[in-house]
């Protein structure tokens, strides 16, 4: 599961830069906004999945 959301977060950040390049306008935002909204997602999933260690 782990790898999945890695490769998903990786690939929406990729789209997220380049549709700065590809697109203008509302068609430009609505993608940006929609990878983001992909990326926070797939980020919170690996923050809550990771391994937690004791540091006492």
């Amino acid at each position: 599961m782990k790898a999945l959301l890695w490769c998903v977060f990786c690939l929406a950040l990729l789209v997220n830069v380049a549709t700065s390049f590809a697109f203008d306008g509302v068609r430009q935002v609505l993608i940006s906004v929609g990878t983001g909204v992909v990326v926070i997602g797939s980020g919170v999933g690996l923050f809550l999945m990771r391994n937690k260690r004791a540091d006492a």
